[in-house]
């Protein structure tokens, strides 16, 4: 099956590694308008280069878009239009009726449109792929250095919205109620973000993302009842406290237990860290989008997924900026 890839910057080389590593995409070529990114990607790789969208898209059965967020509604539409299979990285459109009308063109075209949350694919979030997940509060913190070629979006579609995905694929509940605030520092748009969501079964999570920290962190903690899960992103782990009464029938042997005292009695704590297997997460997202196709299955992604991120990012974005006009 072939691929072709628009967008050759910093990420589109990234993923232009990860396709040529995969055994099930041949990469047709790619089409980056900026020279200085064609030329680095023609001398290292190789690679062809097509000298328009249109040229591309008549080679390739599939596109992977990694370019700026505004773009992507116009790439993503024009190549389902061509009746190809899409690829398009995260935020999966500048706005919500952009996003609402890839919807709709995915539907009339009947093609495979898979969203790029590549945290679906991280190794610590795939280790509780076979665990019962009921979170009732979620708590997360992303946290990057400032990058000038991220300000293209506010930190909620570039970083918060990673997290976002997560907790909307971890509740399965209705959002109810969205609280947030934030500040731009060193760009037009915020910088530093907290949001607040309440879900209609009581579940509430707590999210904060900034890209002007001194410190890398990306944490995403979870509580259910008898259960703690705390996930951390970056460093490709995660570890699950569970609570057992004293005479609970499926009660793990000993030496796997911590006996500590509380007011109701005795109780019976387990901590486990969870095996983690080795993944390259962009490589796999771009297997899985293949796999979709091949199969005639839903992504792993959809684009119904990206595009109730998206929604969920502008109500924070607008309640940030009626908390900011009501202050001015």
């Amino acid at each position: 099956m072939r691929i072709g890839l628009l967008g050759a910057g910093h990420l589109g080389k990234i993923h232009l590694k990860c396709i040529l590593a995969t055994e099930c995409w041949q990469l047709a070529g790619f089409y980056d308008p900026d020279d200085k990114n064609a030329a680095a990607v023609i001398t290292q790789h190789g690679i062809r280069r097509f000298d328009t969208v249109a040229a591309l898209l008549a080679e390739v059965d599939a596109v992977d878009i990694v370019t700026p967020t505004p773009t992507h509604f116009e790439l993503a539409s024009q190549a389902m239009f061509a009746g190809k299979h899409v690829f398009v990285e995260k935020p999966v459109t500048q706005t919500v009726e952009e996003g609402r009308r890839l919807l709709e063109i995915a539907e009339q075209q009947g093609v495979k449109v898979q969203v790029g949350h590549v945290e679906r694919f991280n190794p610590a979030y795939l280790a509780l792929k076979n665990m019962l997940l009921n979170p009732m509060f979620i708590e997360s913190h992303r946290l990057a250095a400032f990058q000038p070629r991220g300000t293209d979006v506010s930190v909620i579609l570039d970083l918060m919205i990673h997290d976002l995905d997560l907790v909307l694929h971890l509740v399965q509940s209705e959002v109810a109620h969205v609280s947030a605030s934030g500040v731009a520092v060193l760009s037009h748009t915020p910088d530093i973000a907290n949001a607040r969501i309440e879900f209609e079964n009581g579940c509430v999570a707590n999210l904060t993302a900034s890209r002007i920290s001194l410190k890398q962190m990306r944490k995403m903690r979870l509580f259910q009842p008898d259960h703690y899960i705390s996930l951390d992103f970056l460093e490709k782990n995660a570890q699950i406290v569970r609570l057992y009464e004293q005479n609970a029938p499926n009660l793990p042997p000993q030496d796997e237990l911590m006996e500590f005292e509380t007011s109701a009695g005795k109780k019976w704590l387990q901590m486990q860290m969870p095996e983690v297997a080795p993944v390259n997460a962009i490589q796999l997202e771009l297997e899985m989008f293949h796999e979709s196709i091949a199969e005639g299955t839903q992504p792993e992604v959809t684009l119904l997924d990206g595009f109730r991120a998206l929604k969920v990012a502008h109500q924070i974005l607008h309640e940030i900026e009626t908390r900011l006009a009501a202050l001015s």
